[in-house]
């Protein structure tokens, strides 16, 4: 189920900028180098200030850049929101939320692709018992990427647990991203519980990975980012091959 989408493959690689500043941001992309195009921006970060002068910067110096705020709040704030970053040079921004949220997201998105959130991967079953949600995840996630689709947005994130179904019932009409991405002997006991391999995420169809920890963690995280791409140009150059 590889992706069949002309996405360079360095920049199916998404690193999630995860540290408390700026600062420590902007030393983490000079150590990786050209190992990694594509950067996550979330929450920790925004509230760290200086949220949009990074993004910027990491511009500025021809790298993407995916808006990972979440939006969720009445529809007109979402829309206004994500009119707001239209212009600022983001590839991807995440969305939360029902069918009017997303839609909303969707028509004031401009060049910027809205990727709704699908089930976050720090939930297991008994976490969406605890929210309410009947029924199961994959349930969850193939009825959540159904509507948005159906709202405009052009694609989701969900684990790569998921992805499969997601291709066989929707193929490639949407981009999957997928976080909560480990390595073959990862031993850790963080907050992320759906996890898969990178090339297990492919191989279930995701578009892009989501990776964190595995690089920030690192002793060397550049060469823990140069090790995911090879395995990433190995693998499309692979079924490219055949």
């Amino acid at each position: 189920m590889l992706s069949t989408k002309a996405i360079p493959a360095a920049e199916r690689l998404i690193f999630a900028l995860d540290v408390a500043d700026a600062g420590r941001a902007r030393q983490l992309v000079a150590a990786l180098g050209e190992s990694v195009v594509f950067y996550k921006l979330g929450l920790e970060l925004f509230m760290a200030g200086g949220y949009f002068e990074l993004m910027e910067w990491l511009l500025a110096r021809r790298k993407k850049v995916f808006v990972d705020l979440k939006f969720f709040d009445v529809p007109e704030t979402v829309r206004s929101a994500v009119r707001q970053l239209s212009s600022r040079g983001a590839t991807f921004a995440s969305v939360h939320g029902n069918q009017a949220i997303m839609q909303a997201a969707a028509e004031a998105k401009g060049a910027v692709k809205v990727l709704a959130v699908t089930a976050l991967t720090s939930l297991d079953r008994g976490d969406l018992d605890d929210l309410g949600f009947a029924c199961d995840v994959e349930q969850l996630v193939l009825s959540r990427a159904r509507r948005a689709l159906d709202a405009g947005c052009d694609g989701v994130i969900s684990s790569g647990l998921e992805a499969s179904q997601l291709r066989e019932q929707l193929g490639e009409r949407l981009l999957v991203v997928t976080p909560g991405i480990r390595p073959v002997d990862n031993q850790s006991t963080d907050d992320q519980k759906r996890v898969v391999t990178a090339e297990q995420a492919f191989r279930n169809g995701a578009d892009h990975i989501v990776v964190g920890r595995p690089i920030r963690d690192a002793a060397d995280p550049r060469a823990a980012a140069e090790k995911i791409q090879r395995q990433i140009a190995a693998l499309f150059a692979q079924e490219s091959s055949e």
